[in-house]
């Protein structure tokens, strides 16, 4: 008999802890925790063949309240622990999550690195355009001109559009989301999940504490849906709907398909068996020594 046959069918239950999110009422993030269970649930994701990792922050709190494998990691450091988790268990659904100073600020080398080199995982930012836990300081994502903690006088330095950069460093699925569409939300996770490599889905997600009620009133009514024709498999096409202001359109903005870290390590491999080695280990430790 199959595994499938004695497995029964998950719920979004199935999925949850015993913790409680301790996140402020109204956070944005509750949303984007329930679209995740949701998803899960669509694709019937194995529990015990998943990990979720963080870094630090609010939204970095979410690996407590999914009964999968998880870490809750260092400040912006979710990335480079899940490559290390999918090079060493490429059989593992591996998840990436965190907010925008997590992900942008400290973290932001990893960001890059992980997409240019299309490691075969789902990131999920959580983009609140502030640093919740540290009490409302500017974050990378901070519109320039906003008055914040640490900017009394209004932000000096343009924001970061997190999309736009994920399509120019070489992520090769890009969504965007607004965790007060939940039905939008999960079926942009199904299609991160589902993806081939770097698939990187940021949900805009409001912090009720640091930047009000009218953040979310204001991207409701913002949101728009990428319009049928759109052509995810142009990056010029993709660009069109970064760095927006006046509206925040959502879904899969760039998709592509492409070798990933794994697949490109594997010919690696294939090449350094073949036939006879081309150099002895004198010969490689001779290149290493000056010449003169």
């Amino acid at each position: 008999m199959s595994e499938a046959a004695t497995l029964p069918e998950f719920k979004p239950s199935d999925y949850k802890t015993d913790l409680k999110p301790v996140w402020c009422a109204g956070c944005g993030d509750f949303g984007v925790l329930t679209g995740l269970y949701r998803a899960l649930t669509e694709l019937q994701v194995k529990p015990w063949e998943t990990v979720v990792v963080s870094g630090i922050g609010c939204s970095s709190r979410l690996p407590g309240y999914v009964d999968t494998f998880g870490v809750n990691s260092l400040h912006g450091r979710a990335l480079p622990l899940a490559a290390g988790v999918k090079v060493a268990r490429p059989d593992l659904t591996v998840i990436a999550v965190g907010g925008d100073g997590d992900g942008l600020a400290i973290g932001g080398n990893h960001f890059l690195h992980a997409a240019r080199r299309n490691l075969d995982v789902s990131y999920i930012l959580m983009d609140n355009e502030i640093y919740g836990l540290t009490k409302g300081q500017a974050a990378p994502t901070t519109p320039a001109g906003d008055k914040t903690k640490s900017t009394h006088y209004g932000n000096p330095e343009p924001a970061v559009d997190p999309c736009e950069l994920a399509i120019s460093v070489g992520a090769t699925w890009v969504g965007r989301a607004f965790s007060g569409d939940l039905k939008g939300t999960v079926e942009l996770m199904v299609k991160a999940l589902r993806h081939k490599g770097f698939a990187f889905l940021n949900v805009m997600s409001p912090c009720v504490t640091w930047r009000g009620d009218d953040q979310f009133k204001s991207l409701k009514a913002k949101q728009r849906q990428l319009p049928e024709n759109h052509d995810a498999s142009s990056r010029a096409a993709a660009l069109v709907y970064t760095r927006e202001s006046e509206i925040v359109t959502t879904g899969v903005l760039f998709d592509v398909s492409e070798p990933t870290l794994l697949d490109r390590l594997a010919t690696v491999k294939v090449n350094a068996l073949a036939g006879k080695p081309q150099s002895t280990v004198a010969d490689i430790i001779k290149s290493f020594q000056p010449s003169f």
